[in-house]
C-alpha cells in the first residue's frame, strides 16, 4: 500500500473529526508570547473565538490523529468494521501541522481526538507526547484541547491536564443502555469515573500549600462532553435530564448536541436520516436557559409535546407563551428573573435595564436601544408609553411567531 503523504493524511482525518462538536476555546488561563519569548497565545490575537453558522468553533487545527479504531460503535464512521479510508498521523506531524498552521495564520490552536489504536493508553500516550513536545520542545503556549479517552490509564490523564487548556470525555449517547446497546466496548461508569477524576485535580490545583504555593494548572479551561442525538430514540426532555445531572455532578463548562450523521453501511438499528439541525439549536437554546436564565429543567420539558422541543418557536418562547397569566411585566419594577424570562431579552440587556431604571423610568423606544428584540418582547412587557393591551391574550399569538406552514415538494 502506497505511503500517504501528509496532505493526503491531513484530508482524511480533518473530515473525519468534523462529527465532533465539543471544539470550543473559550475560559482558559491567560497565556501568551508577548513577553518575547515562546510562541502562539490563547488570548487576544490568539483564540479568536469565531464560529460557523451551526455554532462550531473554526479557529482550531480539529484533527484526529488516527480514524484507525479498534471500537466497533454502531453510530460511528470510523469503527473497526466501517469500510473507510484509514489514515495515521505520526506524533511528529501532528506537532509540525500545527505549528506550521500558526505562523500561517491559519489557527489559533489545537482540538485533538483520536480513534483508539492498539490500546486506549497507547493512544493517550501518543496524544500526551504531542501536547509535551508542543508545550515544551516548540514552547507553544497557543490553545490545546485533548479529546480524553476514559479507558486510559489515569496517570496519563493527569498529564494531558496539565499539558492541555481543555479536556472533554464524550459520554456518547444520553443514555447507558444506549450505550451498552450501540457502544458495547465502552462502559457509561468508567467515562463517569474519568470526569470525575478530572473534576477532583481540577479542585485540587486550585488549593494552595501551607505555604501559599500553587500546584501546577489542570485544564484550566474546564472540560466537556458531547451527547450525540436522534442516533437512538432519547427525546429532548431525557437528553437535557442527563445534561443537567452532568453540569451538577461534573462541573463541566459545555455539554455540546451533535446530530447523528447517517454513515456508510450503517447497521440497520440506526435511522437513515438525519435528525433536523433546528432540534440540535433548540437543545443548545434550552441549555443556555438551565445554565444562565435560571429555568428549570421541568419548566422546559413541560412544554415539550412527546419530550421534544418545538422546532417552531424556541423554549422561552415557549414558556411564556404557555404561562401568559405572568404577562406583561413592567421592565420598570419586575424583578431580574421576571426579566429573564421574557422573550427577547438576553442577560445583557436585563442587567442593562436594572442598571439604567435605577437612574431614570424607562419608555418603550428605550429598551430597543438596551439591545432587546422587541419582536418578541413587546407582548410581553409594559413600559412607559407602552402596553400590549389584549395581544398577550389572543388566542393567535402563537402564530405571530411561528412560521407560516409551506407546501412540501413531492420530488
Amino acid at each position: 500500500m502506497a505511503q500517504k503523504s501528509i496532505n493526503e493524511k491531513l484530508a482524511i482525518l480533518s473530515d473525519a473529526a468534523k462529527y465532533d462538536a465539543s471544539c470550543a476555546s473559550s475560559g482558559s488561563t491567560k497565556r501568551d508570547s508577548s513577553d518575547g519569548r515562546g510562541l502562539g497565545s490563547n488570548t487576544g490575537s490568539g483564540i479568536c473565538h469565531s464560529y460557523a453558522p451551526d455554532g462550531r468553533c473554526i479557529s482550531l487545527l480539529k484533527i484526529l490523529m488516527t480514524n484507525f479504531c479498534i471500537y466497533d460503535c454502531v453510530y460511528c464512521v470510523n469503527r473497526v468494521s466501517s469500510n473507510v479510508e484509514r489514515a495515521r498521523f505520526s506524533v511528529d506531524e501532528v506537532v509540525k501541522l500545527t505549528i506550521d498552521f500558526y505562523r500561517r495564520n491559519y489557527i489559533e490552536g489545537l482540538f485533538l481526538s483520536s480513534g483508539i489504536i492498539r490500546s486506549p493508553d497507547k493512544t493517550m500516550e501518543d496524544m500526551v507526547r504531542i501536547a509535551r513536545k508542543l508545550r515544551e520542545e516548540e514552547n507553544f503556549r497557543g490553545y490545546i484541547h485533548l479529546k480524553t479517552i476514559p479507558d486510559a490509564a489515569p496517570e496519563l490523564i493527569a498529564e494531558a491536564g496539565r499539558l492541555a487548556d481543555r479536556l472533554s470525555i464524550n459520554v456518547e449517547l444520553p443514555t447507558d443502555q444506549a450505550v451498552k446497546e450501540y457502544a458495547p466496548e465502552k462502559s457509561p461508569d468508567q467515562i463517569r469515573k474519568a470526569m470525575a477524576d478530572v473534576k477532583l485535580r481540577q479542585i485540587a490545583s486550585k488549593d494552595r500549600s501551607h505555604t501559599g504555593k500553587r500546584p501546577p494548572k489542570f485544564a484550566p479551561a474546564g472540560q466537556s462532553t458531547q451527547v450525540i442525538i436522534g442516533a437512538d430514540g432519547a427525546n429532548d426532555a431525557t437528553i437535557l435530564g442527563q445534561s443537567t445531572r452532568l453540569y451538577g455532578s461534573y462541573g463541566l463548562k459545555r455539554v455540546y448536541y451533535s446530530a447523528f450523521s447517517p454513515i456508510p453501511d450503517a447497521s440497520s438499528r440506526l435511522p437513515l436520516v438525519s435528525p433536523p439541525l433546528q432540534r440540535e439549536h433548540r437543545l443548545y437554546q434550552a441549555d443556555w436557559l438551565l445554565r444562565f436564565y435560571d429555568f428549570q429543567l421541568h419548566e422546559i420539558t413541560d412544554t415539550a409535546l412527546g419530550g421534544n422541543l418545538d422546532l417552531d418557536i424556541d423554549p422561552k418562547l415557549a414558556w411564556a407563551l404557555a404561562h401568559r397569566e405572568g404577562f406583561p411585566v413592567d421592565v420598570n419594577s419586575a424583578s431580574r428573573e421576571m426579566l429573564l424570562r421574557v422573550p427577547g431579552f438576553g442577560v445583557k440587556t436585563v442587567n442593562r435595564i436594572i442598571a439604567t431604571r435605577r437612574h431614570r423610568t424607562l419608555r418603550y423606544e428605550d429598551i430597543a436601544r438596551l439591545g432587546a428584540s422587541l419582536k418578541k418582547a413587546r407582548v410581553f412587557i409594559t413600559a412607559k408609553g407602552w402596553t400590549p393591551g389584549g395581544l398577550t391574550d389572543s388566542a393567535d399569538l402563537r402564530g405571530l411567531f411561528a412560521p407560516p406552514p409551506e407546501q412540501l415538494s413531492l420530488f
